[in-house]
């Protein structure tokens, strides 16, 4: 046995998904909000649906329904980042999409099944990580990747991940849109350097608007604006703490 190997010593890096994995380590347990062994507190988060958690109710995301109404995104094979209880996955299966939504947790998952029942909706929900997941069995091609909630939560290092998935699914003149924490209203400001000093990802972190203009610059912006507040009783969710971006891949 080469005594450099993995086994029988400390040698397990090999390959840049070994280098990831390592990455992921120094936040535990921070980090468990988003990796594969994150189901228990998924689980524990979404456990009790009575509570007041914005995220919660069957309303789609107000920038999506205005894309859709606006006939900026057409009926599509569509991949759904992190969708939690299906909210937004639901909304695109009703509006003719064919959906797959992905998310680690199982109660959540279970609660959209749900509300497909109900509904009569189809989308297929998929437990596991997105990473894992759009290499073995959801290749693509989408015509839209939807992600709620989900980017916000990555570590850095993770984003070469994420880029990776969007090279990976997303058809060519498609497009990609996003919702995360904006900077000066909520998420951690703190420098991705000191991120790693810290060890932990502080609940999630911020974006400015620049910062996702470089981060997706070789996809096309479309609209990066902040997300417009609605009321309780609307039947959209509207929270200005978010930004809203649409991107298009070139053709």
């Amino acid at each position: 046995m080469d005594r450099h190997s993995g086994e029988g010593t400390d040698r397990s890096i090999r390959t840049t998904e070994d280098v990831l994995r390592l990455l992921d380590g120094l936040f535990a347990p921070d980090a468990d909000r988003w990796t594969d062994d994150a189901a228990s507190w998924w689980d524990s988060f979404y456990g009790d649906r009575s509570r007041a958690v914005p995220f919660f109710p069957a309303k789609p995301d107000e920038n999506l329904v205005a894309h859709l109404d606006d006939g900026l995104i057409e009926p599509c094979r569509a991949l759904d980042l992190g969708c939690g209880p299906g909210r937004n996955a639901l909304h695109l299966a009703a509006r003719g999409f064919e959906v797959d939504a992905v998310d680690l947790s199982p109660a959540a998952l279970a609660w959209g099944e749900e509300r497909a029942r109900e509904t009569g909706t189809k989308v297929r929900f998929h437990r596991g990580d997105a990473f894992e997941l759009t290499r073995r069995t959801l290749g693509g091609p989408y015509g839209l990747v939807y992600d709620s909630g989900c980017f916000h939560h990555l570590p850095p290092h993770r984003r070469v991940s994420y880029l990776q998935l969007l090279d990976r699914v997303l058809a060519p003149g498609g497009y990609f849109a996003l919702t995360c924490f904006a900077d000066e209203h909520l998420g951690s400001e703190v420098s991705d350097a000191e991120l790693y000093r810290d060890g932990r990802l502080h609940g999630g972190l911020a974006y400015s608007a620049e910062s996702l203009r470089w981060i997706f610059q070789d996809l096309t912006e479309v609209e990066l604006r902040p997300m417009r507040e609605r009321g309780e009783d609307a039947e959209v969710l509207g929270l200005p703490f978010l930004w809203t971006a649409l991107f298009r891949r070139p053709a």
